[in-house]
């Protein structure tokens, strides 16, 4: 009785178990990991065969493509896609670096591009309608209302704003220095409006906080005399934001959002928005001109008559 001899395997076969076990053992890999590995070259092999490829050193950037444009085709996520191309760009490069094969065909196959979520954004009525919120007749009400004309008239991030200090305020100037991520320093122009609460903060509210703790110079305090912490001014804003019967998702960065895309409704160049809001790479930016164009659209479709 003869033995059924097991069909060798194809070049792609073992180059695939090869990665895989490099994953493994070189790796370190978590037996999920691997699964996730295996399951998407599983395809990707399969995907190859049809096209009548069976090594990996035969696949060209066309057809790692076409593998990508063929998931796609099957509704895939972004974020699914990548995953795949992950898996199929670790397998080229094992072989080149091992020396298994002369080129890597995924060096120029750019993954999918994942979708931003746009940031919501508050019309210039409903800032109205927070900053009006706090109770200036007390002293605490008037620190919140310059907190949050601050945090509007000048794009800050809530870290920027806790540490705002008084001697960064140059009031007669209209403006403001500001110290970003990694300390880098920028000139920020203040509105005539939140230089009004600031200085009546000073007078009216800031000196008798002072007295209760070490602030620093630390320009806002809490009833205590001391910096106030980011997870305060969360809940600040949404008590005042839910005061206004606003339903929006409104957090401190919702005011550095709408103080850009006010900005550039008003015309203003997105290298100037750029450079108030600290952003080092214009791309962080541009994410703002498409709320611009999200918010021209949305003016259109309600009053324009044929639209």
């Amino acid at each position: 009785m003869s033995s059924r001899r097991t069909p060798p395997s194809s070049p792609l076969e073992t180059q695939v178990r090869e990665y895989l076990q490099f994953l493994r053992l070189e790796r370190g890999l978590s037996a999920n990991t691997l699964a996730s590995y295996a399951f998407d070259l599983k395809k990707y092999r399969a995907f190859l065969n049809k096209h009548t490829c069976d090594d990996a050193r035969e696949v060209t950037t066309e057809l790692v493509s076409a593998f990508l444009q063929s998931l796609h085709r099957t509704g895939l996520a972004p974020r699914s896609l990548s995953r795949h191309l992950s898996a199929v760009r670790g397998l080229h490069r094992f072989l080149t670096s091992e020396g298994k094969a002369v080129t890597d065909p995924t060096e120029l196959v750019d993954g999918p591009k994942k979708s931003r979520d746009l940031p919501d954004v508050l019309t210039i009525p409903e800032i109205d309608a927070i900053l009006n919120q706090p109770s200036t007749s007390e002293p605490l009400g008037i620190r919140d209302r310059a907190i949050l004309e601050t945090m509007y008239a000048c794009g800050l991030r809530v870290s920027e704003l806790v540490d705002l200090k008084q001697s960064d305020l140059l009031l007669d100037e209209g403006i403001v220095r500001v110290f970003g991520k990694g300390s880098k320093e920028r000139i920020v122009p203040i509105g005539r409006s939140a230089q009004k609460w600031i200085k009546k903060y000073r007078r009216d509210a800031r000196v008798s906080l002072a007295g209760k703790g070490k602030s620093k110079d630390i320009l806002f305090l809490n009833s205590r005399g001391s910096r106030l912490g980011r997870e305060w001014i969360w809940k600040m804003v949404s008590k005042y934001t839910k005061q206004a019967g606003i339903k929006k998702d409104v957090h401190p960065h919702t005011f550095r959002h709408s103080f850009a895309t006010h900005l550039l409704e008003g015309g203003a160049d997105l290298r100037v928005v750029q450079e108030l809001l600290g952003h080092v790479d214009i791309s962080t930016t541009e994410i703002y001109t498409h709320i611009d164009r999200e918010y021209l659209k949305e003016v259109h479709r309600t009053f324009h008559p044929r639209a």
